[in-house]
């Protein structure tokens, strides 16, 4: 018998992240609105907004992306000074 009920509970707990998932999915990209009352002091507007900010959301802001390497940022700037540079002294010359 406790084998039956273990199996349910994992379906049901598969079946509770199944619907969690779901949610962050609809979520995503979306804002979400936080219903704040009137009368609400800032220490429960904070409150609320710490209970609706999901792991989903943090996520979003600590993903790494790719960029460009900024020894290839500087390589690209200090030649194009020097090519400005070539071309200062050019125009002075004359």
């Amino acid at each position: 018998m406790s084998k039956h009920k273990s199996t349910a509970t994992s379906r049901a707990n598969a079946q509770k992240q199944a619907d969690n998932d779901a949610d962050a999915r609809r979520r995503n990209g979306r804002i979400r609105i936080l219903r704040v009352k009137k009368g609400d002091s800032l220490k429960t507007i904070y409150a609320k907004a710490r209970r609706a900010f999901t792991a989903a959301d943090l996520q979003k802001y600590t993903e790494i992306e790719e960029g460009i390497a900024f020894d290839q940022i500087i390589a690209e700037l200090e030649s194009i000074q020097r090519e400005e540079m070539k071309k200062r002294r050019k125009k002075s010359k004359r």
